[in-house]
């Protein structure tokens, strides 16, 4: 699905979309202390680095909810237990709809953006929406006054 705008085709990148400044913590981070971060910077996921494990994990606001609906405490679950690590990774130069089509594929609502095996970004269907929203917006028409 790409975007006309006066007859050209708008492609709109991951690298435009993503966000850039990406909240890490550790697998021994609480999830209440993990939800605080998260909270504090109005975001959804954190990256999760282990320096003793391979690989990195995913937090979401999902899987603290689903903590803290199965009763557990959430002063006592560490963000190792509750963390994916069977992840989708997304390229900076994918299009915004293969990483939409990779979001509704997989079931998720973010991606962790890699560059040179790098963490360089995270994308969520929110930066989604946000730029196909701006890419569709119409101008705004001058308001008219009756006198």
């Amino acid at each position: 699905m790409h975007k006309r705008r006066n007859q050209e085709v708008l492609v709109v990148k991951v690298r435009d979309g993503m966000s850039r400044q990406v909240l890490t913590i550790g697998p021994a981070h609480t999830l209440r202390q993990a939800a605080r971060m998260m909270s504090a910077r109005r975001i959804g996921a954190a990256v999760v680095v282990d320096p003793e494990h391979a690989g990195i994990g995913i937090l979401t606001e999902r899987d603290i909810l689903d903590s803290v609906a199965a009763g557990e405490d959430p002063d006592a679950e560490l963000a190792a237990q509750h963390r994916t690590e069977d992840l989708t990774f997304a390229s900076p130069e994918w299009t915004l709809e293969e990483a939409a089509a990779a979001m509704v594929k997989g079931g998720f609502r973010h991606l962790v953006v890699v560059e040179d095996h790098d963490v360089a970004g995270l994308l969520s269907m929110r930066d989604i929406v946000r730029c196909w929203t701006s890419a569709e917006a119409p101008s705004p028409q001058p308001a008219t006054t009756s006198a």
